[in-house]
């Protein structure tokens, strides 16, 4: 499923697209089953829909952590082709700790730049994304945008966003002509990505067009700690297994000027808050 040059451009890069690994008809279950999940109250969906406001994500907010209560969420979290795919890049079997659904509705805020690595807090090793565009991902809708390389950088510490542009309030700055590429999706393709590459996406320009995002959460098969949001972890074949909690502190890196470039160094300790 993956060739050697698709695990030299994650390593390199820190991302890879894997075209199609889902069919049309799939995509087509999936967005459907998740527009009228998002209709509906159930338990574990703590969201808080508000159909009156005139904020979009207020009246189609992201939903968390689905596979707790929901069998199609948990099984495409467990899929097979997701779950080879993983280990490939990985070089090891993963655990899965988190399922997300972003709706990006019509004129709806982006986020702004992060590291997922921020939030899981995987000791030791990081964590990876599949991120599974269930619509055409482009700029004019808000597509993911990436920063090649920087899975290489350690966790930066973070600063205010433009919360006119992002629906997050942090993020993490890069210097001045940095590489941000946009990951033009048709939908069905999956993105996987690693926890520390910088990534985040701009606001949906679109008057009509949705950017609907289905997205797992996956830790190395090696890690002893996760942060406490992300328990428990389950192996690929369901069962759970047992992690300790990592703490919410931790050395954050800052941009500074090294003899005319670019360069991070390690600056305090960053709580989550």
């Amino acid at each position: 499923m993956v060739s050697k040059e698709q695990k030299k451009h994650f390593d390199h890069r820190g991302y890879l697209i894997l075209k199609q690994l889902f069919t049309p008809a799939e995509v087509d279950m999936l967005r459907e089953h998740f527009m009228k999940l998002r209709q509906s109250d159930h338990p574990g969906d703590f969201s808080g829909v508000d159909l009156q406001s005139s904020d979009p994500l207020k009246r189609f907010p992201r939903m968390i952590h689905m596979h707790r209560w929901d069998e199609t969420s948990l099984r495409w979290l467990l899929d097979v082709r997701i779950g080879e795919a993983l280990t490939a890049l990985m070089e090891r079997e993963p655990f899965a700790v988190q399922t997300m659904l972003y709706f990006k509705p019509p004129k709806a805020r982006g986020q702004a730049l992060h590291q997922d690595q921020f939030y899981l807090r995987v000791q030791p090793g990081t964590c990876i994304a599949a991120w599974m565009a269930l619509d055409p991902c482009d700029q004019g809708n808000g597509c993911l945008q990436v920063v090649p390389g920087s899975q290489n950088w350690p966790l930066l510490c973070t600063v205010k966003a433009d919360t006119t542009q992002s629906f997050t309030d942090v993020t993490v700055p890069v210097p001045e002509g940095t590489e941000v590429a946009s990951m033009v999706m048709d939908a069905g393709d999956v993105l996987f990505f690693n926890g520390q590459l910088v990534h985040g996406s701009g606001p949906n320009h679109s008057p009509e067009r949705f950017r609907r995002a289905l997205i797992g959460h996956y830790i190395g098969g090696e890690a002893q700690e996760v942060a406490k949001y992300y328990h428990p972890a389950l192996r690929l074949d369901g069962s759970p297994v047992a992690l300790g909690t990592s703490s919410d502190g931790g050395m954050c890196g800052v941009w500074v000027d090294q003899d005319g470039k670019p360069a991070i160094e390690m600056h305090g300790v960053e709580e989550l808050g």
